[in-house]
């Protein structure tokens, strides 16, 4: 079965893109935890790191390159933003097609609660 994020990636569900290349799609989280809460995606469907192949890192690559290059377009760059990739359900993943969180636009804390 295809995630939700297949979904948008095919279109079948409507999202805020802000940015798309052949290898990876980038849109506005629809529950932000931050004033900038962007999801970077690769657009072949890997469930969790764990499946991660060798051919994947092109496109994983491209993962970070993109989330500079909006952090900048976001006006986040300069302060610092975080980012995140959760593998599984210990690791916080929901959705199980591979994804980077960009956070920013405040002081983001510490990274884990004690």
């Amino acid at each position: 079965m295809s995630s939700i994020f297949a979904k948008i990636i095919a279109r079948e569900i409507p999202a805020d893109i802000v940015y798309e290349d052949e290898l990876v799609l980038a849109f506005r989280d629809i529950a932000p935890q931050a004033p900038v809460h962007i999801l970077i995606i690769p657009k072949r469907e890997i469930p969790t790191a764990n499946e991660v192949r060798p051919a994947d890192e092109t496109a994983l690559g491209r993962l970070v390159l993109v989330a500079a290059k909006i952090a900048a377009s976001e006006g986040i760059a300069e302060d610092g933003y975080r980012l995140i990739i959760n593998c599984n359900e210990h690791g916080g993943q929901e959705v199980f097609h591979l994804h980077m969180h960009l956070l920013g636009g405040r002081s983001l804390g510490p990274m884990l609660a004690k």
